[in-house]
Parts: C-alpha cells; sequence; structure tokens
C-alpha cells in the first residue's frame, strides 16, 4: 500500500475548508553569503505572526537534490507522488486553454525566442512579447503543412504557445529544443526511442519551416520546445481523498494541471483582487481551494531580486482577506525555490506554514529560509502536505484498532 492508498482508505467527508494559496517559485537563496533571501528581505507581517502562532517549516518538491519542473512542484503539493506521474509541459498547457487533448496527441510547450544572424539564442523569452503577438505570429506558423500529420498551434500567454501533433503512432519521447542558455543555437530534437523519431523528425521540419516564415519578426523571430507528452489518466482528488477541490489561478499552465487532477477550474480571474473575490463568492460550493500566484516565480527567472521581494509582499497583503473567511486549513508555500541568484528552478526546500486549531506553534519571529528549519513542521516531502493538512481539517479517519 502506497502513501495515496493509504490516505484514501482513511477519506472522511466533513464540512471544513482548506485553502492552499502557493506562490510559485517562493524559496530563494542570498544575492551573497551571509546575506538574506527574497523572503526574508520582504515585509511580510501577516506571514511572519502566521509562522509564530502556527506550523510552519520546509518542504521538498520530489527529492534532496533534485530541481523540479512546475509540473511535479504541483503534483506533490496535491498530494500525488511526482515520481509515479510524468506529464510533459505541452499536456499541462494545451488543458490550460482548455483545449480538447485527444489520447494519441502530441503537445509540447513552445516558447518563441530570439536569436541573431549567426541562428544563436540572445533572449530565451523574446522579451516577454505580449499575447496579441504571439496571437498573431502563431497565426502565421499555421501556415506549415508536414505529411502524415496534422500540425495543431494555440496561443497560450505572452511568449508561450501549445503545439499539438496529431497523427499514428506517434511517440513522445523526444528531447527539448531549448538549451537554457543564451550565444548558442536551438537544439535539434531528438528521439529517445525508435517510436518517437517521426515525432522528431515532424518538430525539426516544423522548425525548418518555421525560421523561414519569422525571420522578419524579431524579437520573436524562432522558438523552443519543451514538455512533449501525450495526456495520462490519473486519479481525481476527490476520488482519492473525497474533497471536492476548486481551482483560482491565472496563467494557462496551472490551470491545465488542476484540471488534470479533477479540479472544478473557475473562471480566468485578471488579478489577484480577482482571485479573492471568486474565492469569496465560491466559498460555499467547495471544500478544497488552490491559489496559485505566478510573478513570485517569473520574477525569480528573470534573476530580478527587488521585485520579486516586491511580489512577496503583494501576496502577503491579501492574507487577511483569505483568513477573514475563517478557512478550517490555510496553506502558504511554493511549489519550488527560484532564486533570483540563479535565474532558475533550484532544488532547495520551500518554506511552508499550515494553520488550524490543532498545530503546534513555532515560536519563531519571521517567515523565511532560516527560521522554518526550527518550526513545528520541520522538513518534509511536499507529497504529505495535503494529508497533514486534511487531518488537521478532521477529514481522515483513525488508521488501525
Amino acid at each position: 500500500m502506497n502513501h495515496q492508498q493509504l490516505y484514501s482508505s482513511l477519506k472522511k467527508q466533513n464540512k471544513t475548508k482548506i485553502v492552499m494559496l502557493v506562490a510559485d517559485g517562493l524559496g530563494g537563496i542570498p544575492q551573497a553569503p551571509g546575506g538574506k533571501t527574497e523572503l526574508e528581505t520582504a515585509n511580510t507581517p501577516n506571514l511572519d505572526k502566521l509562522a509564530h502562532d502556527y506550523s510552519c517549516g520546509l518542504t521538498i518538491p520530489v527529492l534532496p537534490g533534485i530541481t523540479p519542473g512546475s509540473g511535479p512542484g504541483h503534483l506533490g503539493l496535491f498530494g500525488y507522488d511526482p515520481l509515479e506521474i510524468e506529464i510533459g509541459r505541452g499536456v499541462l498547457e494545451s488543458l490550460g486553454i482548455d483545449f480538447n487533448l485527444q489520447p494519441e496527441d502530441i503537445a509540447a510547450r513552445a516558447n518563441f525566442c530570439s536569436v541573431d544572424e549567426q541562428g544563436n539564442i540572445t533572449d530565451r523569452r523574446a522579451g516577454r512579447i505580449p499575447t496579441e503577438k504571439c496571437a498573431e505570429l502563431v497565426e502565421k506558423l499555421r501556415s506549415i503543412k508536414i505529411a502524415n500529420a496534422e500540425i495543431i498551434l494555440e496561443p497560450v500567454q505572452d511568449y508561450r504557445f501549445v503545439l499539438v501533433i496529431r497523427g499514428k503512432n506517434l511517440g513522445a519521447d523526444v528531447t527539448t529544443t531549448d538549451p537554457q542558455v543564451t550565444d548558442v543555437p536551438a537544439l535539434d530534437a531528438k528521439a529517445l526511442n525508435l517510436e518517437s523519431q517521426p515525432t522528431a523528425d515532424i518538430v525539426n521540419e516544423f522548425v525548418k519551416q518555421a525560421r523561414e516564415i519569422l525571420k522578419n519578426d524579431h524579437p520573436a523571430n524562432m522558438m523552443t520546445f519543451r514538455g512533449f507528452g501525450k495526456k495520462p489518466k490519473i486519479p481525481t482528488m476527490e476520488e482519492l481523498y473525497g474533497i471536492k477541490p476548486a481551482a483560482i489561478a491565472v496563467y494557462p499552465m496551472y490551470r491545465g494541471l488542476a484540471r488534470l487532477v479533477g479540479m472544478n477550474v473557475l473562471p480566468k480571474p485578471a488579478n489577484m483582487q480577482e482571485q479573492i473575490a471568486q474565492l469569496q463568492h465560491e466559498w460555499n460550493n467547495f471544500d478544497f481551494f488552490f491559489m496559485h500566484y505566478k510573478y513570485t516565480d517569473s520574477k525569480g527567472e528573470d534573476g530580478n531580486f527587488a521585485e520579486k521581494v516586491k511580489h512577496i509582499e503583494t501576496v502577503d497583503s491579501v492574507i487577511p482577506q483569505i483568513l477573514a473567511l475563517n478557512p478550517d486549513v490555510f496553506i502558504f508555500t511554493g511549489d519550488h525555490s527560484t532564486p533570483a541568484a540563479m535565474a532558475s528552478h533550484s532544488w532547495h526546500p520551500v518554506p511552508t506554514v499550515l494553520t488550524s486549531k490543532y498545530t503546534r506553534p513555532s515560536n519563531v519571529t519571521t517567515f523565511g529560509e532560516t527560521s522554518c528549519l526550527t518550526g513545528s513542521l520541520g522538513t518534509i516531502e511536499a507529497k504529505y502536505l495535503l494529508p497533514i493538512a486534511l487531518a488537521n481539517a478532521g477529514k481522515l479517519e483513525k488508521f488501525g484498532a
């Protein structure tokens, strides 16, 4: 019996409410030895009080030393073992824009990028072009035709779009074309097995045609692909844990993740205040709410320490509005760390706080990476955070006689 099966066997329904607020890429590291992280630098009076009065600690998204993508990071927070479920980023992006992904479709996440006259990448995100420009460029790329495959393209948000390849007997084990650095060209797609060779060939032919179409569209004059995959079938959160969950998220990928695990994905809000309004409006209709905030991650990926600090402070400022609803359990955490000093995701454990009337106080004075080392929650794998929340909400029966 694995951890999911055990918790599922103990599930108990009641009217208690759980709110999980995820600040994407929350964790950080100091800019210099002996300094403070972004979270430790930010003015967070609400989180500081919660960390003192309730349980705070650190969560490990996958395993020590493993740098997770957003998919595995969130799956752990939703109570799944991220090592047991592999989901391509393209699948999540597709579901996030309500695309009707078929079982045999291959989906990939695409980023427009900038390349110079030698074909070397100068900006992996094409200056973060607006969504309207992305849609315009996607429309141009729809002229691409490839034998024995239907190519479907959909804009997502900013510089991101989705490539869906519809055909017969196509494998999804294809390598990324994003080298993750600048001043080098995009990589060729390579198949990791014979079944996936036709898929890699289709992707490389697509890129060849796209290069000619976009050659005069700087800064978005090229693209990279990653996260090739097919839609998996996994049990829903309601089936596993007996909860009725809702997702309140702006960015498509996280809406897709929520939909994949059976959450009711509420209409797309424009900003955090609209997310709060949705939470208030839907309070009586669900017993678990997942709220997602993206910009702590994107500013970390940009290497912008000061802006990440500001966005942490923005999230802290809305917490009283959530707590005014009197959730039985409130969780604040991140799906992974994105230190501005690294300008990327990292393996560092994520500061986390969990409140309920049954928690042990941590008695720390601030909420941050260092203080959470001594919190009463301890350092745990993220996949156990939801079960702890369920226990605090009275949603788990006793195990054994």
